[in-house]
């Protein structure tokens, strides 16, 4: 178990977490959100699904891609994201995606965000390079076979995506959400095969993901075989870099 001891960032962290379905990314963001409390999420996908529940123009338009069976176009993500950012006052009220060049953002460590869903491709981080310099890009490591057994023993809660696993992050009634008290589902794509197709999509794009933010000398790995390995050097690179 980890313990956290919170610390305060000297400037801001625009971080992005990259890995293989299952490899604990959302454990991590917790973790990181935690140890610093400057940082905040910022998910394209609960924006996206934010967007459509809430009617707004944006979402609207996406549903209409969504219910068509097409990909929401990357530059609806971008907008999506600059939006979040602007409400946060992270970047200048005036900036759009049209800018010629990125957007200067706030270096305040109060503006420090994970973004989590985008982008998967290196066509995406080249539009998002566009929007706002990210500063690190953390891949987590972890072995096909131990990711494996971390997925069939994985429960959720729906409502809030709260996770639990039986191995090593029980909830502390069985089947139950610790805060809720409402019962735990299984993910429909929580199994092998399903897993598998995803593993090999992933690696399809994350190796010239990877490479495009090798070249910006900000792409740090890290390994590990359980979440409890990989936090603590996590939390070190993190401090060494903005604290």
């Amino acid at each position: 178990m980890v313990v956290t001891v919170t610390k305060e960032f000297k400037r801001a962290a625009r971080i992005i977490l990259v890995g293989p379905p299952g490899v604990g990314k959302g454990t991590q963001a917790e973790r990181l959100m935690k140890r610093f409390p400057q940082l905040s999420a910022v998910s394209s996908g609960d924006l996206l699904r934010n967007a459509v529940r809430n009617k707004t123009p944006l979402g609207i338009e996406a549903e209409s891609h969504m219910k068509a069976g097409s990909l929401v176009p990357d530059e609806m993500i971008l907008r999506l994201i600059l939006t979040e950012l602007k409400a946060n006052s992270w970047v200048p009220p005036q900036s759009s995606i049209s800018d010629p060049g990125p957007t200067l953002p706030s270096n305040s460590p109060s503006a420090s965000f994970i973004l989590d869903g985008f982008p998967r491709t290196a066509l995406q981080a080249s539009r998002l390079d566009s929007l706002i310099p990210v500063n690190l890009v953390v891949s987590l490591v972890t072995p096909v076979n131990i990711i494996l057994d971390r997925i069939t023993d994985r429960w959720v809660h729906a409502p809030s995506g709260r996770v639990y696993n039986t191995g090593f992050n029980k909830p502390r009634v069985e089947g139950r959400d610790d805060l809720t008290g409402e019962p735990l589902t299984k993910r429909e794509d929580d199994n092998e095969e399903t897993w598998r197709a995803r593993l090999r999509k992933f690696n399809e794009t994350s190796d010239p993901l990877l490479e495009h933010y090798d070249r910006k000398h900000i792409h740090w790995r890290v390994k590990g075989n359980s979440s409890d390995e990989i936090s603590p050097q996590l939390f070190g690179e993190v401090e060494r870099r903005f604290c």
